[in-house]
Parts: structure tokens; C-alpha cells; sequence
């Protein structure tokens, strides 16, 4: 099953997506106002969409999967590929960073290169939705928690990315979180560790690895994060970006006013956005 968030005019909705409709659960209920909430009732669907109205795709406009996440947590450094290309030493643990719910846009929606620079690098990447809120969950339990899988572009500013140590100013301009187009449940994905990850910018291909590249995998990831933070319903979890970066790239290579960038991952779909001007 394919959950989408989207715009019916000026109304906020969610519902389940086909190749060619969205079906409009949020009329159904009043007691479940977004998508967030549903993933906590997931087995109401089928009655739902009884009595739900459907429009065609093309006449919304889908926002961030989750818009309204609790947490989004992303991983740095977690491709082998990537972190050569960084030449960061390996790693132990984690490394975690977090990215604002404003900062989301959804598939199609413009991502902003800002007034302040022009580095603004792009970075495909496996989006976890979790399903299951819970503490010190254990990796054999872990994919119970999950509710979805989306595609997510982690587009950083560089030059702000680098000011320090730490991550957030280049992680969390306006506009620069693209999460999309939809996220499709479990039992519609194949085995992670036999899809890819593959990111175009204007056709050509900059980015592609396997999930079996991944340092820490979705099950390790969600044992570590759960073990000092509680894990709660829409929570995001996002995996890190493989090898090719921009910034890395001998010339380098920033997205610009007027591209189009895709991610796209087997099993889930094409996030697409274009890059406009702040």
C-alpha cells in the first residue's frame, strides 16, 4: 500500500495512492487528521476506503510524506562509499544529525538554493517511517516498528554545513528536506538489501548504491536511536547518502537555479524537485 500527504485545493489530506488516483481517507474519520495519525490505525484502511472520495493525481499536490514528524533523525557517513570519498576514519557508532519538519518539501515542490551560497549539494537517501513507537527496541525486533519506506533528498548547504563541528545550520534551510512522492508499507517492498538508491541531477546519474552497502543497516539504526531517545508514531529516520556527492566531485558540482533533481529507489518510486531560487 502506497500513503500519501497532499493538497486538495487549500485542504491538507491524506490517503492511499495509486499509479494514477489518490484515495482521500482524511473525510472519512475526523478523528484521525493526518497521516501520521492513520499509521497508528493502519488496519481501519480497508474499511475506510469504502466511503472515501477519489481524485485523479495529477489534481493534487502531494506535501512531505509525514509532514508533521515528531523527530527526524539522519545518518551521516553511512555508505562505505561515502565515507572514503570524506576520508572520515570508521566508525563505531552512528552519526546522527537532525533535520526540522520545516525544512520538508514534498514531490515537486521547489527546493530552495538560499541567498547566502551556492552550495547546495544534493544527497539521495532511504527514508524509515516508524509505525511502532517504543524504547530500547532490539535489531531482531526492529522492522515491527516500521510503518514505510520513502524516498528523501538531504540537500545541504556546504559552505554552512562546515562552519563547525556540527551540522544543523547546513541541514535545516527552509526548503531543502525534499520527502516523497509517497511511502509504501513492508509488505509491498522488496528485501532491502537487494534495492538501490540512485540520484539524478537533469538525467545523469550521480549517486547509485545498494542498501547492502549501508554501514549500519534499518535494524541497527533503530536499536541505537531507541536506546536513548523513545521512538514515537511518524517519527523519520533517514539512512545517509552514497558516494558522489557534490562537494566531493573533482570540478565540484551544486545543484543551481533551473535543475532537476531525482532520487529514486527500487520498490518505492521517484522523488523529483526542482531547484529554484531563494
Amino acid at each position: 500500500m502506497k500513503l500519501a500527504s497532499f493538497l486538495v485545493g487549500d485542504r491538507a489530506a491524506y490517503g492511499v495512492a495509486t499509479p494514477t488516483t489518490v484515495i482521500d481517507l482524511s473525510l472519512v474519520d475526523p478523528t484521525i487528521p493526518d497521516l501520521k495519525s492513520l499509521l497508528a490505525v493502519l488496519p481501519q484502511v480497508p474499511d475506510m476506503l469504502k466511503n472515501a472520495p477519489i481524485y485523479a493525481l495529477e489534481s493534487v499536490q502531494l506535501l512531505p510524506v509525514i509532514p508533521n514528524p515528531e523527530k527526524i533523525l539522519c545518518v551521516g557517513l553511512n555508505y562505505e562509499s561515502h565515507r572514503i570519498e570524506t576520508g572520515m576514519p570508521e566508525m563505531e557508532h552512528p552519526v546522527l544529525f537532525t533535520r526540522f519538519s520545516s525544512t520538508q518539501v514534498g514531490h515537486q515542490g521547489a527546493i530552495v538554493r538560499p541567498n547566502v551560497s551556492e552550495k547546495l549539494d544534493f544527497e539521495g537517501e532511504l527514508a524509515v517511517i516508524i509505525g511502532q513507537g517504543g524504547r530500547h527496541i532490539k535489531r531482531e525486533d526492529a522492522l515491527k516498528h516500521v510503518a514505510g519506506y520513502s524516498c528523501y533528498n538531504d540537500a545541504s548547504i556546504r559552505d554552512w554545513q562546515m562552519h563547525t563541528q556540527q551540522f544543523t545550520a547546513g541541514k535545516n534551510f527552509d526548503a531543502t528536506g525534499a520527502f516523497g512522492p509517497w511511502m509504501v508499507t513492508p509488505d509491498e517492498m522488496p528485501d532491502l538489501s537487494s534495492c538501490t538508491v540512485t540520484t539524478r541531477l537533469n538525467g545523469e546519474q550521480v549517486q547509485h548504491a545498494p542498501f547492502s552497502d549501508l554501514i549500519f543497516d534499518v535494524p541497527a539504526l533503530i536499536e541505537y536511536i531507541s536506546t536513548f531517545c523513545t521512538l514515537s508514531v511518524g517519527d523519520v529516520i533517514v539512512t545517509g547518502t552514497p558516494g558522489g556527492v557534490g562537494v566531493k566531485r573533482k570540478p565540484r558540482l551544486y545543484m543551481k537555479p533551473g535543475d532537476l533533481i531525482e532520487v529514486e529507489i527500487s520498490g518505492l518510486g521517484v522523488l523529483s524537485n526542482p531547484i529554484v531560487a531563494e
